[in-house]
């Protein structure tokens, strides 16, 4: 009898063991494919958030001076056309 309790004890002590076991290799194996989700992503082609903004940031201020220089040059061809000159062609 004594024997068979040990065998029990042991049988369930492995059991223990092993899913202790598989409960880290899961974890582990969540931690990877979140590692390699996040990779894929992230990959070589994605650009932070900071980097992001500033050339948000420059594309604005190119459209600004853009808008600046459509409106001189409408200023001078007013002008040129005020004073009776033909547009250079």
């Amino acid at each position: 009898m004594q024997k068979e309790n040990q065998l029990f004890e042991d049988f369930a002590r492995l059991l223990s063991s092993l899913a202790g076991t598989m409960a880290g290799a899961g974890r582990e194996a969540e931690a990877r494919m979140r590692e390699r989700l996040r990779a894929f992503v992230d990959g070589p082609d994605a650009v932070s958030r900071e980097e992001f903004e500033a050339v948000k940031e420059l594309a604005a201020a190119t459209r600004a001076e853009v808008e600046r220089l459509k409106a001189e040059i409408a200023a001078l061809r007013a002008q040129n056309d005020a004073d009776g000159r033909s547009p250079a062609g």
